[in-house]
């Protein structure tokens, strides 16, 4: 099995199924702490992650955003006091794509080395 973390997402256009089951029970191990999330006919990985203020926060946020933005896959960021919570799912497809388990575990990473 591949590690998530030292791959890079590729470009999803739309035009592709979701991934499998299959495929998600082979992802899933890399990133435990994460939930997939089964909504309105559409899935997402999201994880709240708790932490000591609202600055360490804005931090991780930051931190998340521009891993994200060099991977060319964008989350959706929750900033509260204490509180992160962060989703990830593939708007082109209306859900989970192996980008969002890259990423996902990309941002366990940044956690550690925050």
């Amino acid at each position: 099995m591949e590690n998530l973390l030292q791959e890079n997402c590729i470009p999803c256009h739309g035009g592709v199924s979701p991934i499998s089951e299959e495929e998600i029970k082979q992802y899933k191990p890399q990133i435990p702490d994460w939930s997939i999330i089964n909504q309105e006919n559409s899935s997402y990985l999201e994880r709240c992650y708790q932490l000591s203020d609202f600055a360490t926060a804005l931090v991780l946020a930051q931190k998340i955003g521009e891993v994200a933005e060099k991977q060319g896959h964008h989350p959706t960021l929750i900033v509260e006091w204490g509180k992160l919570t962060v989703q990830w799912w593939t708007h082109a497809i209306n859900g989970l794509h192996r980008n969002d388990f890259i990423m996902a575990r990309k941002t366990d990473q940044i956690l550690q080395e925050l």
